[in-house]
């Protein structure tokens, strides 16, 4: 599809699609793990989805050598994102309920907000510190130390992962601003997939030895829906929807991810949203818009696909 033929209405509603997709994902892999070590299942995720974007792009003529600029982005998305994000929210998601640990990675604009000012030395502006303290009050509500049982090393790891997985991907944000690009995004997919499934791969051989799984029907629906709807579907969307609709639109809108995704854990995994999360989940979305609306347009907001 291309950006002369991609109608509005169209980009909104893969735009939906992708909100549903992406929030109903937390759930499936929360599942998941109840049957597949948390890093093989990140493994039997990007694997197929590599191969499919591969023969995808054999097939379209869109396969591209990338070129010496495009490695650090390669490595960049790969690593941080891709391995660092997935590999750490997947071990994180085993300690915590799936609606917490979605609000707890969608943080990851407000930890875009200080690192844009360290590393690309924009400016930090009356709003983005209004921005920052609203989401950052949302994220001390949810951790609520005072209540938190700080002799549960699960709880304390949990938390701890989901949250440095955040940072992980802000980071990898951060640096796809900077990078000058020269190869488009979809032609790249496939090297930084192949990456990332070489790197998970070796991570799951050494952390978590031969996996040992208890295959079913179920366990295959669900790595397949991790791997169709929310690896290979997401990137195509996320590449295709900037095309007809400002990239101010696309990021405003995939705030719904962790709204849909706490209303999933609570139809389908039976998990209690008291007050205070919603409440959390409210300040965390209102920081992230206050601090990051007026830049998303005006540049593009990252490129690199959301998970």
């Amino acid at each position: 599809m291309t950006s002369e033929n991609l109608s509005r209405r169209t980009a909104l509603l893969l735009l939906a699609a992708l909100v549903v997709g992406w929030g109903f994902n937390w759930i499936v892999n929360k599942i998941t793990l109840q049957y597949v070590p948390p890093i093989w299942a990140v493994v039997f995720r990007t694997v197929p989805a590599c191969l499919i974007y591969w023969v995808a792009c054999v097939v379209t003529g869109r396969l591209a050598r990338p070129v010496k600029a495009d490695l650090p982005v390669i490595f960049s998305v790969g690593w941080l994102h891709m391995v660092g994000f997935s590999v750490l929210v997947s071990i994180g998601l085993q300690y915590l309920p799936a609606g917490r640990s979605i609000v707890l990675a969608y943080t990851t604009p407000l930890w875009v907000l200080p690192a844009a000012r360290f590393f690309l030395n924009e400016p930090f502006t009356l709003r983005r510190t209004a921005g920052l303290v609203v989401g950052m009050s949302g994220l001390v509500l949810i951790l609520r130390p005072g209540e938190m049982d700080w002799t549960s090393p699960d709880i304390i790891l949990g938390h701890a992962l989901v949250l440095l997985a955040a940072f992980s991907w802000a980071i990898s944000i951060v640096y796809g601003r900077a990078h000058r690009w020269v190869t488009p995004l979809f032609e790249l997919l496939p090297w930084q997939l192949l990456l990332a499934s070489i790197t998970q791969t070796a991570i799951a051989i050494a952390i978590e030895g031969t996996p040992k799984v208890d295959w079913s029907l179920e366990v295959v629906l669900c790595l397949a829906y991790g791997c169709l709807i929310g690896t290979c579907m997401a990137y195509w969307v996320m590449n295709t929807v900037n095309r007809g609709v400002p990239a101010s639109v696309t990021s405003m809108g995939l705030l719904a991810v962790p709204v849909f995704g706490l209303l999933c854990s609570a139809i389908f995994l039976g998990e209690h949203i008291d007050a205070s999360l919603m409440t959390a989940t409210v300040l965390i979305i209102a920081g992230i818009v206050l601090g990051t609306a007026k830049i998303s347009g005006r540049r593009k907001f990252q490129r690199n696909s959301l998970r």
